[in-house]
């Protein structure tokens, strides 16, 4: 195609998102999709997880807050209109593809539009189910921000390891290659997690949630294990040259490791693997008792006999060149988000955000940037279409931080990239630097 037809072709695809984002979501289409998603849910029976992924969930466009649902809500926020009930989500909940306690009931939240494609809607929709009750199956949300995966070896590994897995799920007739790329895929596994202190918790403690949830909703949207297993390929496949996998890298695991694990061969009467799970759960564990296959120590050497038959070398190659150019980044990030003035947004009680997992920038095991954010407490909205930091300390979230504004006395307070709403009782008062300033409670 040629460049001046693709710019044209852009210009108008993004004309058109602009415009259904903007839009008033179409409620007998969401009506149409609530079916779809009921129906979904119907035909599994409770079968994947012992539960009804079906339930309360509202669509809910980012640009206007409004929300549709399909049911009523607990505290009468939602009015009916024929087969949907409609209203606005208050300021201080960020639109997002997630499950959220709100009006008394505990809902799944999906953003409109939805995809176009019956089987990626399909998707997406049991995916964000499946966190509406994944506490109640044992299996509670954690969050776990892995910035090993956006050094260097933690890149090269993982990406030979969504390699090996891709092999495995390609030869999946052949046993022999089949259980020679899911040891190499453990084998590469292990290697990278032994380079990187606590990468078996924070790895598994977001596999155990974000994985599954893209594993139920891919599951669900391709319900034979053939089916299943193309489309991990594809995402396997998609997924090379991310910007980041420190947030998003789950999503890529979750359905190639669950699709192999359906398609194991059971012994009579064994349990399901998914009845096993604990929050602590392991992939590579569960696919060593699934699978006959040697096990390899991870050691360099190891490791280094085996580049070759998933072109090591190539992935080498392209991620030092792309290590240069994110240290180049982190240094300009740093500057200006933590070294230089910043405003500090405490969490005070119940801190959310809601972000883009395929663009966030890990500073340190602490300090990740997230572009675009939203971010709300009791403090208020803040909105940067800029990024901020988000600090963690020993896992805990406890503030975010921008650069900070010229000065603090305005109102609105004026900020570059960002906009921030203070509820009433809250102001700007000095930071711990000259220059630093931190939103707290008014005197």
């Amino acid at each position: 195609m040629r460049k001046s037809c693709f710019l044209i072709l852009l210009l108008i695809a993004c004309a058109e998102s602009i415009g259904a984002q903007g839009a008033p979501i179409d409620q007998a289409k969401a009506a149409q999709y609530f079916d779809e998603a009921k129906r979904i849910s119907a035909v599994d029976g409770g079968r994947l997880w012992g539960v009804a992924l079906y339930g309360p969930m509202f669509f809910v466009n980012a640009a206007t807050s409004e929300v549709v649902a399909n049911q009523a809500d607990a505290e009468g926020k939602l009015t009916q209109h024929g087969a949907v009930w409609t209203g606005k989500l208050p300021p201080q909940i960020g639109a997002a593809n997630t499950s959220i306690e709100w009006a008394g009931v505990r809902w799944t939240m999906v953003m409109w539009p939805l995809p176009i494609y019956r089987r990626d809607r399909a998707a997406l929709m049991m995916h964000e189910c499946f966190h509406r009750v994944q506490a109640q199956v044992g299996l509670p949300a954690r969050d776990a921000v892995n910035s090993q995966l956006d050094t260097r070896d933690g890149r090269i590994w993982l990406e030979l390891e969504w390699r090996a897995l891709e092999h495995a799920l390609t030869d999946f007739g052949d046993q022999a290659k089949r259980n020679r790329a899911i040891a190499d895929a453990l084998l590469f596994r292990a290697w990278r997690r032994s380079l990187f202190s606590g990468a078996w918790e924070r790895e598994n403690a977001l596999e155990m949630n974000e994985g599954l949830a893209e594993y139920t909703g891919a599951r669900l949207a391709n319900p034979t294990a053939a089916e299943l297993r193309v489309a991990a390929i594809e995402e396997l496949h998609e997924a090379r040259g991310r910007r980041s996998f420190a947030r998003s890298f789950a999503y890529v695991s979750g359905p190639a490791y669950g699709a192999l694990l359906d398609s194991a061969a059971q012994p009579p009467g064994a349990k399901p693997w998914r009845k096993t799970l604990t929050p602590d759960s392991d992939f590579g564990t569960l696919l060593v008792g699934a699978y006959p296959i040697p096990s390899v120590k991870p050691t360099e050497a190891a490791v280094n006999a085996r580049l070759a038959a998933y072109d090591g070398d190539e992935i080498v190659a392209l991620e030092t060149e792309r290590d240069a150019r994110r240290k180049t980044m982190v240094a300009t990030a740093r500057a200006r988000f933590v070294d230089g003035p910043v405003l500090v947004l405490p969490a005070v009680k119940d801190m959310g955000y809601s972000f883009d997992p395929n663009n966030v920038l890990s500073l340190d095991d602490n300090l990740t940037l997230y572009i675009p954010v939203k971010v709300s407490d009791e403090w208020g909205v803040l909105e940067c279409e800029n990024g901020a930091v988000l600090v963690r300390e020993n896992g805990r979230l406890v503030r975010a931080q921008i650069p900070a504004p010229a000065e603090a006395a305005a109102r609105p307070v004026k900020l570059e990239g960002c906009k921030l709403e203070l509820h009433a009782g809250w102001t700007l008062g000095p930071g711990e630097r000259a220059g630093d300033f931190v939103v707290v409670a008014a005197k």
